[in-house]
């Protein structure tokens, strides 16, 4: 898919390494796909579409920090939306949303108003991100590492008080996922999860993405996967850095 140019338009500032960029061009897109962002002269990184026109972006490595110190008028090159987005068949739908995890929950969130659950959470109040949009779309539960906001403590501690769900749908820190799947599957309840690994492709050609021991690729079979899938290797335990070698999480 060819490379489009877009103009940034708007940042909004969400807390201290956290920024949305919003762009002159929409995306048709299904919650959870993903853009390939090309950075000039930096790199190519996949970004989850947070709004129809925009990324929400963590300065955690050289390109994200790169994204975050841009300004309005600069450009990006983007291609995309690629892979599988969150497909929901049984609403209502509990959301379980970690850090920057919320921002392809979000819109996901906004499709399925007053048919959803959410459970936020952050190590901090600062870094809860989209209060307002999951709280207008349904019920809002808000987890903090450090008891700033809401409950104190991982987001976990809050499924066994939740019910009247069919399916969870998940994004956040793998080890966090890891254990929404181990409750998702002894609840019986159905579920799903967005995965980041490296991405250089973004249309399964090149493997690097691809999760053991399956070989499902991340770019083109997911980034969304149903929790059937995930149940047997490396999901929550390790992920594999640009040479190949595992990186345990």
């Amino acid at each position: 898919m060819y490379v489009r140019n877009v103009e940034i338009t708007d940042i909004k500032t969400e807390s201290r390494d956290v920024n949305t960029l919003f762009f002159d061009h929409s995306f048709r897109f299904i919650p959870g796909q993903y853009v390939m962002v090309w950075i000039r002269g930096v790199d190519e990184i996949p970004m989850s579409l947070s709004y129809v026109n925009g990324i929400t972006v963590r300065a955690v490595g050289d390109a994200t920090a790169a994204i975050c110190a841009l300004r309005v008028g600069d450009t990006l090159g983007v291609r995309g939306p690629f892979g599988n987005g969150f497909r929901v068949t049984k609403p209502p739908v509990l959301l379980v949303a970690g850090g920057v995890g919320a921002a392809p929950l979000a819109p996901l969130a906004e499709s399925l108003k007053n048919n959803i659950i959410t459970i936020l959470g952050a190590k901090t109040e600062e870094e809860l991100l989209f209060i307002e949009r999951f709280k207008s779309a349904g019920s809002l539960w808000i987890t903090t590492d450090d008891g700033s906001a809401g409950h104190k403590g991982p987001t976990i501690d809050l499924l066994d008080r939740i019910q009247g769900y069919n399916e969870i749908m998940s994004c956040g820190p793998e080890k966090m996922m890891r254990k929404v799947l181990d409750h998702a599957i002894v609840a019986g309840v159905p579920s799903q999860f967005s995965l980041q690994r490296y991405i250089k492709c973004g249309v399964g050609l090149c493997g690097s993405c691809c999760i053991d021991p399956s070989g499902l690729r991340v770019c083109s079979d997911g980034p969304v996967f149903a929790g059937a899938q995930l149940q047997e290797g490396d999901f929550g335990a390790y992920m594999r850095d640009t040479t190949g070698r595992k990186v345990n999480l």
